[in-house]
């Protein structure tokens, strides 16, 4: 707990709070703990595609295992574009995906090999990536900004994990 209130005063967040116009008092820290689920399937998903910026075009990438392996670069995703209304898929992208980051039994995580034969299947099923450009359109209409959203599933359906605005889509 220490080192996360810590974390206020370094030089990344200082600079951050100055950037925006926030001040040096009534900083205020929130510490989010949830459970790590097991994914079988885990990405990112753009409510507004992030480089055509087209509003009625969302972006979902899968990966194999945990997110973190697609946010970090570690693996190419599957990539899929969904139009909004109606959700409907235009484009599929498959990546073939030979390794994937996993829960580790005793805490943390470690990389699994992915066998050859599942290593070149498309990630989500088409009825996963409806329902999942479904439950996109809907955090953005709760938001009302257009988001980046990190999603998992495992057996039990879909979870969104983090959500939070596209940042790019105001620079130039």
């Amino acid at each position: 707990m220490r080192s996360c209130w810590i974390s206020l005063f370094t030089p990344r967040a200082i600079f951050y709070r100055r950037e925006r116009g926030l001040g040096a008092q009534n900083i205020s820290v929130a510490v989010v703990i949830q459970n790590m689920i097991d994914a079988e399937v885990a990405g990112v998903a753009f409510s507004v595609h992030p480089v055509t910026r087209n509003p009625n075009h969302m972006i979902i990438e899968a990966g194999y295992g945990l997110c973190e392996a697609v946010v970090s670069g570690e693996i190419t995703p599957d990539s899929y574009i969904v139009s909004k209304n109606p959700h409907r898929i235009l484009d599929a992208h498959v990546s073939e995906q030979n390794r994937a980051l996993y829960r580790a039994a005793g805490g943390g995580c470690k990389w699994t090999r992915i066998p050859l034969d599942r290593a070149k299947e498309q990630k989500l099923k088409k009825n996963q990536i409806r329902r999942l450009s479904e439950l996109v359109a809907k955090i953005e209409a709760h938001y009302g900004f257009a988001c980046d959203i990190e999603w998992v599933l495992d057996g039990t359906g879909f979870s969104i994990v983090q959500s939070r605005p596209i940042t790019t889509l105001n620079a130039v």
